[in-house]
């Protein structure tokens, strides 16, 4: 018997196209002959399934179901690819624990601290991981340029605490640069990182523990032709090079590989997540943590994926099958 696949997609945050893309990508990778798909488009209180022939159909809330031609169907998983709130912050995890419906990603309680990215960088802090220095600044918070300058110098990154893709990230170059930047950052997140600049070589890691299995992608050198891996850098085609496996030193692969294991175990990760990295002097400074990481046709875990002899479908099949047990 098939199983009835609810594929969360959009969401409420400035990544819903990107989460679009990912679930549009995820479709056609799936096997129909083990599951009934219905992607489902996230967008407030709106869950909407739209049907072949075109009709939309609002997702029952008190039951997770959709209701097609008079017949109710169960949705009995949650594959969850919502970038960014309500599917990456915890919210959608905790609406699918209390309905008792099993899900591909990380829980309530590891979303949440990894969608936020002070919570993520103490998290991890102790586990021997170097993190960039930071000042961690509330709306409202008086902020002065200079003595941020004489603590961290020039370059440095201010971006909202609780965002991805790169929306709200500025690198400041010029003291005067640093207000307009926190202005930009407050308007994804009500909580800022001002951050030290490591200068080096942007390195993307995906991992998983599936099955008691460790599966450790092969890691992704990011080479940016604008001046920092932005949004426009990661989604715009010839902006940015995305090299799979990345030429390092054998000895700082498996430094990466033995952090990102240990990232993911320190926040209780589950499902596929990718780890990102600055590697300076061949010292690896971890960024963040993406635990619903894009999975469109140029994202970078595919690339991976297909890169260490694994579809995307087989992929789903091992997520699947190690999280679909109701709680």
């Amino acid at each position: 018997m098939k199983l009835n696949i609810a594929l969360l997609a959009g969401g409420n945050s400035s990544e819903r196209n990107v989460s679009l893309d990912s679930a549009a990508q995820v479709e056609q990778t799936l096997d129909t002959s083990k599951y009934n798909i219905y992607k489902i488009d996230l967008h407030g209180r709106d869950w909407n399934y739209t049907a072949p022939d075109g009709t939309r159909v609002q997702v029952d809330k008190n039951d997770f179901s959709l209701t097609l031609d008079g017949r109710k169907i169960p949705l009995e998983y949650a594959l969850i690819l919502i970038h960014g709130t309500p599917g990456e912050d915890g919210k959608l995890q905790g609406y699918l624990e209390m309905m008792d419906i099993p899900y591909s990603s990380c829980d309530m309680v590891s979303s949440v601290i990894t969608f936020d990215k002070i919570s993520c960088k103490r998290a991890v802090a102790d586990m021997g991981i170097p993190l960039a220095r930071e000042i961690f600044v509330k709306k409202g918070d008086t902020v002065e340029p200079a003595e941020v300058v004489r603590r961290f110098g020039l370059p440095l990154f201010i971006k909202p605490n609780a965002s991805g893709s790169s929306f709200g990230v500025t690198k400041v170059k010029k003291e005067g640069e640093i207000l307009p930047a926190l202005e930009a950052a407050f308007r994804e997140s009500s909580e800022v990182l001002i951050e030290e600049f490591i200068e080096g070589r942007e390195i993307g890691c995906g991992v998983m523990i599936a099955g008691g299995k460790e599966y450790v992608f092969p890691v992704t050198e990011l080479v940016s032709k604008r001046d920092f891996f932005d949004y426009e850098a990661k989604y715009t085609a010839g902006l940015a090079d995305e090299i799979t496996p990345a030429d390092l030193k054998p000895e700082v692969t498996r430094l990466l590989n033995e952090m990102t294991l240990k990232a993911y175990k320190a926040c209780r990760c589950r499902g596929v997540v990718r780890i990102d990295f600055i590697v300076r002097n061949d010292t690896p400074y971890m960024i963040e943590i993406n635990t619903i990481p894009g999975m469109s046709a140029g994202s970078i875990v595919p690339k991976q994926v297909r890169a260490m002899g694994m579809t995307l479908g087989e992929l789903f099949d091992i997520i699947i099958e190690n999280t679909c047990v109701k709680k």
